[in-house]
């Protein structure tokens, strides 16, 4: 009986080369991988003479072989295996991988390169970067890092590290730190150098120029935006509302349509404004009524501002202890308590603002109650001379190095808003006795310090003239590029 012809299967082209290409990669992966030690003699010498080398084994190039190859393929016996490596280099997957060969030994040769000991090498610190994280980017050990934050408290400045902020390292050729710098502001930068088997701290200031500065405004919305506008800084912004404190009342008493003219000190370093510093003289008019204000120093070397007249703009107490709060009661001896709800003076002012917000004493003074007092809760009280004392009340904590006996300077943080106490919220409850009477601390007439010496009033008049006029000029100027 004839037997039967068994018929060839005819595969697709696409199929074939496709084959031919994956056998041509695995041939190759084997020729350039060894996996014995006597395979591992043994050389690869690519067609292209320009990139002839002796190629090790890398991890690398058993992922591109991988991410080739991208499927699992079964062969039939070993000369099937090494029959395509005749035609390797002239397949369409060849080039590919000789690529990827040559690739994998230019990385290995860049990675061992040493680094020139006067390279610096920088990086911006990412949103979640600590210290140690940067070190471990450069290759640098805790270690290292702990040896550099021991050498000096000033050198654990590195640790508060900003979004955005570069840091530079130089490592010699062994890879070990040299050298650690950040640029702080335009005006500073701190760094570290390797000395010996330790590390030394510091500290490069630039001296800026000095300029003066002008900013005009009208307030339509809340101060801080309508300075801000003007191209006043948030510094200055906390300077002028301190200035006028005394007499303004910026919780209460700002008004829409209200003017500050500010002159200020502007610091540049060449062609760039990198801060502000004192304010010179300002102008605040509120509710129609004007207030000014000159910085002058004094023969001792003690500055102070005063009105333009020369008359004290400090009095011997600041209307309010907490900035910018709102008022949430005040003074009212025939007020129902919103927690007994029963009637009951309320002697003092309340402030409402957050918890921990910054409490301050309102006049120079003698602490002589730190702690708990009933229905206040956390409570501090202050003595202010024989006449005058002010009370603080429902405090969440108090402020470090206060206590009973300590003196206070007006405007010191003595405590932090809270609602300890009789509080349905936090709040600052402020009072003020005269004479062991409580008095409205809105109300109250403040006393006021010493105007400028007699002594000196002609170099002082002489030089609020100068401002006043300053002052003038720049607003005139400023409304008429305005059009108004």
């Amino acid at each position: 009986m004839a037997s039967k012809k068994t018929k060839t299967p005819r595969y697709p082209k696409s199929h074939i080369l496709a084959a031919s290409g994956i056998a041509a990669a695995l041939s190759i992966f084997l020729l350039v991988i060894p996996t014995t030690d006597v395979e591992a003699k043994k050389t690869f010498i690519p067609l292209d003479l320009e990139a002839a080398q002796i190629v090790e084994s890398t991890p690398s190039i058993s992922d591109e072989l991988d991410a080739l190859i991208g499927e699992t393929v079964t062969l039939t016996s070993p000369i099937e295996l090494a029959r395509p490596a005749e035609t390797a280099l002239t397949s369409e997957a060849s080039p590919l991988v000789v690529q990827s060969v040559v690739q994998a030994a230019e990385a290995k040769q860049a990675a061992e390169k040493p680094r020139a000991p006067t390279d610096w090498l920088s990086i911006t610190v990412a949103t979640g970067n600590t210290l140690s994280v940067l070190f471990s980017q450069v290759g640098l050990s805790a270690g290292t890092m702990h040896a550099v934050l021991g050498s000096s408290k000033d050198a654990q400045r590195f640790t508060r590290l900003r979004v955005g902020q570069v840091l530079e390292f130089k490592l010699d050729e062994q890879g070990e730190l040299q050298s650690m710098r950040s640029k702080i502001s335009d005006l500073e930068t701190i760094r570290v150098d390797r000395e010996g088997d330790k590390f030394a701290f510091s500290r490069d200031k630039i001296k800026p120029e000095v300029s003066t500065g002008f900013a005009y405004g009208t307030i339509d919305s809340s101060l801080f935006l309508s300075a801000q506008r003007a191209g006043l800084s948030h510094n200055l912004t906390m300077q002028m509302a301190n200035i006028f404190g005394y007499d303004i009342d910026f919780a209460r008493q700002i008004r829409q349509g209200d003017t500050f003219e500010v002159l200020f000190e502007e610091l540049h370093v060449g062609d760039k404004r990198v801060g502000t510093n004192n304010i010179l003289a300002a102008r605040f008019v509120n509710r129609g009524k004007t207030y000014t204000a000159i910085r002058y120093t004094d023969k001792h070397g003690q500055s102070s501002y005063y009105r333009a007249d020369g008359s004290s703009m400090r009095k011997a107490f600041i209307r309010t202890p907490v900035e910018f709060a709102r008022i949430s009661s005040r003074f009212n001896p025939g007020r129902r308590h919103p927690v007994l709800n029963t009637i009951r003076a309320h002697r003092g002012v309340d402030y409402a603002a957050p918890t921990g917000t910054p409490i301050m004493a309102t006049g120079d003074g003698r602490v002589v109650h730190v702690g708990r007092k009933g229905g206040y809760g956390n409570t501090v009280i202050i003595k202010h001379g024989q006449k005058y004392q002010t009370l603080y009340a429902h405090l969440s904590r108090y402020a470090n190095n206060v206590r009973v006996g300590s003196n206070v300077s007006q405007g010191q943080v003595i405590g932090y808003v809270g609602a300890t106490g009789l509080a349905t919220g936090p709040h600052l409850h402020y009072e003020f006795l005269v004479n062991g009477t409580h008095v409205d601390p809105l109300g109250i007439d403040l006393p006021v310090s010493d105007p400028v010496p007699q002594s000196e009033r002609a170099a002082f008049m002489a030089l609020s003239n100068k401002m006043m006029a300053s002052l003038d000029q720049q607003r005139n100027t400023q409304l008429a590029m305005l059009g108004r």
